[in-house]
């Protein structure tokens, strides 16, 4: 966390730069927001997409084919919302993680939140459950993931980053093998496609009654991080020095980590699991803005709420069939964290 000069020159050029930082972003997620509304099998112009929508909003009638307005409306508006909604809360919970956790190399992925919220919602699958269950189970698969994660270490009496880490690689390893049990013992003809779904990501069968139940958790949740994204800041110094500045140390962890849980749970419960999402938007945010989480959390939220768009986008129209978030992510993702590992690596000699 850098030092904030109140008041000066520094303090008010700094604010300048974020401000048009952030202004360029959300610039470019309103274009990335059009260019998904009218690419596809059937092209339609960003007008017609426009006109559309508002007149839908407004009671307005237009002299537009009823296919355009449907493919618009029940299709590619849902996924766009659906995209924007799961890519900014995987990138502000990674980020959140990262800060409260001091390790850059935390994800939802690596603390085992992302395959205990898919296995969470595997079980609901196999019940039979309504979608409402789906979403309540993955929350407490994730919950339930996490505090293993974080368990462990304490067990053995360890602080270490590294040990952290281990500790997801082993709840992770155990999730598989629940998975694992679960796809084995599942239906084959109408479940064990459900919960495969779930672990490659999609969100070519997303409703719009999903993503409105699935909203106020987000909203909410992004709303009390943003809030404390200070207090996370403190956090992010270490115990000692957080207590010393009054900050109560377990309180703001169980709100940030039960905040973070949250929208990684509700992306999960709408999209299944996407990879590196999580992980590599939060560092990319931090090369732009820096380390300080206000600047931070709104940037990664911005960035991840661009990255899913476009790589949903691609997903439905690069190829005759469409391809899962996860593939795309990966192929994305990994050379990117392996060349920002390099520059690290650099930085350091």
């Amino acid at each position: 966390m850098g030092l904030r000069l109140r008041g000066g020159p520094i303090e008010s050029k700094e604010k300048r730069r974020i401000r048009s930082i952030n202004l360029m972003f959300v610039l470019v997620l309103t274009a990335a927001v059009l260019f998904s509304l009218c690419v596809g099998k059937y092209p339609v112009t960003p007008i017609e997409s426009v006109e559309i929508i508002v007149s839908n909003i407004f009671g307005i009638t237009g002299n537009w084919e009823p296919m355009t307005e449907s493919v618009v409306m029940k299709l590619r508006l849902t996924r766009t919302i659906a995209a924007v909604l799961v890519g900014s809360s995987l990138a502000v919970s990674g980020a959140t993680y990262q800060g409260i956790f001091r390790n850059p190399l935390v994800s939802p992925d690596l603390l085992g939140v992302s395959s205990g919220a898919c296995i969470g919602a595997a079980i609901a699958i196999l019940m039979a459950l309504p979608s409402g269950y789906i979403q309540l189970f993955a929350f407490c698969g994730g919950l339930l993931a996490v505090t293993i994660t974080l368990l462990i270490p304490r067990m053995i009496r360890s602080d270490s980053n590294l040990m952290l880490v281990l500790s997801g690689i082993i709840v992770g390893g155990l999730m598989s093998s629940i998975m694992g049990f679960i796809k084995y013992t599942a239906d084959p003809d109408t479940q064990l496609a459900a919960i495969t779904y779930w672990q490659m990501g999609s969100l070519s069968y997303i409703k719009m009654t999903s993503v409105l139940s699935i909203l106020p958790t987000i909203v909410v949740s992004m709303i009390i991080l943003f809030a404390m994204s200070w207090w996370i800041d403190i956090v992010s110094l270490g115990e000692k020095e957080a207590k010393t500045l009054g900050a109560n140390v377990r309180a703001i962890l169980y709100v940030a980590i039960a905040c973070s849980t949250l929208l990684t749970a509700s992306s999960v419960c709408i999209a299944g699991t996407i990879g590196w999402v999580g992980l590599v938007i939060p560092h990319f945010a931090r090369l732009i803005v820096g380390p300080d989480n206000t600047k931070l959390l709104p940037a990664a939220c911005l960035i991840g709420a661009i990255f899913l768009l476009l790589v949903d986008t691609a997903a439905r129209t690069i190829g005759s069939a469409e391809l899962p978030l996860s593939i795309l992510t990966g192929i994305i993702g990994a050379p990117f964290y392996a060349w920002l590992l390099y520059k690290q690596r650099m930085r350091l000699q």
